[in-house]
């Protein structure tokens, strides 16, 4: 049995199209905190791993739980979920114009063992206005995504310019490299 612990619709649709059946299990109150030494990938490796053990005594030696965390990572400073629309405009103008790295980390628990991994997108945004942020905070409210952004939303139509590495991986999860580490787990 596979249980992905995301409510992240973005995940579930990822995840189902690789017609590998899951179910969707999530538990309250994990509190999302991590040391404040850890840089770039490693907070979401933490996270997914704080994530992940959180499952261990509710599952069967059957059973494998895939959990994820994504943030952004721009000149040497994190943009986790803003935390209201003033917040979600701020990053947006402070991603204009610049290259960002996406980072997601991937924990694979069963009860038998642990594995953890990361993917790393580089997203170039071109300038974008006041006008088009304010358009895009208003009308989307991305107030549930890293960096303040879903790139597979208008936002994405309009302001990347690049990526480097997994379009997935912006979006939530590195699909791709996800299906190669459950063949191997």
């Amino acid at each position: 049995m596979l249980i992905l612990g995301s409510q992240s619709p973005r995940r579930q649709e990822l995840l189902k199209g690789l017609d590998i059946p899951f179910e969707v299990k999530t538990i309250d109150g994990i509190e999302e905190v991590f040391p404040p030494h850890l840089k770039r990938e490693e907070i979401p490796l933490y996270l997914s791993q704080l994530k992940a053990n959180a499952y261990l005594d509710l599952i069967d030696k059957d059973t494998i739980v895939i959990t994820a965390d994504t943030i952004v990572w721009c000149e040497d400073q994190l943009l986790e979920k803003p935390k209201d629309k003033t917040q979600a405009k701020q990053m947006l103008r402070f991603l204009s114009g610049k290259t960002h790295s996406v980072y997601t980390g991937v924990t694979l628990l069963s009860k038998q063992k642990s594995k953890s991994f990361f993917a790393e997108s580089k997203v170039t945004f071109s300038d974008l206005s006041d006008e088009e942020i304010n358009y895009y905070v208003e009308k989307y409210n991305p107030i549930d995504k890293a960096g303040a952004y879903g790139v597979q939303e208008w936002i994405g139509y309009i302001a990347v310019k690049k990526i480097e590495g997994s379009y997935y991986n912006v979006m939530g999860l590195p699909i791709q490299l996800l299906y190669n580490e459950l063949k191997t787990f």
